[in-house]
């Protein structure tokens, strides 16, 4: 359900709601947030609740600290691991300066407004992901220890996965949220996860995937464990991957895929800083269904782009090459300009590659371009690009430029 403000402070007050969280995430992509009290609502509807930028990574500095969090009524849910008494609600929030200008870095303000940019062209985007995580057990301290919760492959069963219950109180918590996992199962390393969303519009894809990553953290703490999502947790091992599937559609009824899969392999590894904004995110390139060359293909897992089996509206194309370090809200904005390019400019992809790249030869893999292989490669890449520097604000490209180096 879509709440208006008036219906929030309504809820608050009818469903004994004690303390409103307004969440927001900083430009790498970690959630924050800020617990106010109900009677803090219709000030925070009207005027905005004021936050100290310098104290979020990335935000800026002491010279022009404030700025406000606005929550969006829309996003309203209940905290299903809270108290029953005294619940616990959270709303994400639009960030803007005093003056009621729009934070330059504020990323999900970033996606809607490429959202507004794809619909006044006539497309309309949709995303769904699926997105890897480990089970770590915990020491007597309660700290993330190196040990896989199981030993377990991929799809195998209880007894050998050990993950069943934790996966299905993730899937039912997030129900109770309002958000529909399709699958779960286990991945094909030990203690490793996966749970695949059901498809939707961008900017709810993406806040979709920030309430998972927190809904996926505390099932986990709640069960004695740590849900590792980094990019690789455990060396020699398969890597944790965030793969975006995406579709765009236009009221002509064109068939938009092939221009949306020439924009996606042709701005990739200018993307990829943002992508994979780790060091050891490019550790997971080219092992394991991890891609490292720019390609495409039909069901093939060892290609950038992927197109599964599917017809009708599931017609889609995956990009398998971001992990969940990967800020959401940037990434599929990115994804959306990309493919906006694509089906402007009536670019076509390439010849499909209906190989193995993780088997071919030098002589085959010489005729493909490569993704960045390293961070630096990957951020002077970023620096240089047009398309970047085109749709991400220079504050943000240069935060991302000293961070991740």
């Amino acid at each position: 359900m879509k709440y208006s403000a008036q219906e929030v402070i309504q809820f608050v007050n009818e469903e004994d709601v004690k303390f409103i969280r307004l969440v927001f995430c900083d430009i790498y992509g970690r959630q924050k947030n800020i617990s106010i009290m109900p009677g803090e609502l219709p000030h925070a509807f009207e005027y905005g609740i004021a936050t100290d930028a310098s104290a979020t990574e990335g935000f800026g500095d002491e010279t022009h600290s404030d700025l406000l969090l606005h929550p969006d009524p829309s996003t309203l849910a209940v905290l299903p691991w809270r108290p029953e008494h005294g619940r616990v609600v959270r709303m994400f929030c639009s960030i803007s300066h005093p003056d009621g200008r729009t934070f330059e870095c504020d990323t999900r303000s970033l996606l809607k407004k490429a959202i507004e940019d794809a619909n006044a062209s006539g497309v309309n985007f949709a995303f769904g992901s699926e997105t890897e995580f480990y089970l770590f057990k915990l020491d007597e301290n309660g700290n993330q220890t190196n040990f896989p919760y199981d030993n377990a492959g991929y799809m195998d069963i209880a007894p050998e996965d050990k993950g069943e219950n934790v996966r299905r109180e993730i899937c039912l918590t997030l129900e109770q949220m309002g958000i529909c996992p399709e699958s779960s199962h286990h991945e094909e390393g030990p203690g490793q996860n996966e749970i695949v969303f059901r498809y939707s519009d961008a900017l709810s894809a993406a806040d979709n995937a920030m309430t998972f990553k927190t809904v996926v953290k505390t099932a986990a703490y709640r069960n004695g464990l740590w849900a590792d999502f980094s990019p690789k947790p455990l060396p020699g091992k398969p890597g944790n991957g965030f793969h975006i599937n995406m579709s765009a559609e236009s009221s002509a009824n064109e068939d938009l895929l092939p221009h949306l899969i020439a924009g996606m392999l042709a701005h990739t590894a200018d993307m990829t800083a943002f992508l994979n904004p780790m060091e050891d995110s490019y550790k997971r390139f080219g092992a394991n269904k991890a891609p490292e060359y720019i390609s495409w293909s039909a069901e093939n897992r060892s290609q950038l782009v992927r197109v599964p089996a599917a017809v009708g509206r599931y017609r889609r194309a995956e990009l398998r090459s971001p992990d969940p370090c990967a800020n959401p809200y940037l990434a599929f904005a990115l994804l959306i300009y990309a493919g906006l390019d694509g089906i402007k400019n009536k670019m076509m992809p390439p010849e499909p590659a209906d190989i193995n790249l993780f088997k071919a030869d030098e002589t085959v893999l010489a005729r493909f371009k490569k993704l960045p292989s390293t961070l630096d490669e990957a951020v002077s890449v970023m620096k240089q690009s047009a398309f970047i520097k085109a749709h991400i604000p220079e504050q943000l490209i240069n935060a991302y430029s000293r961070k991740l180096r």
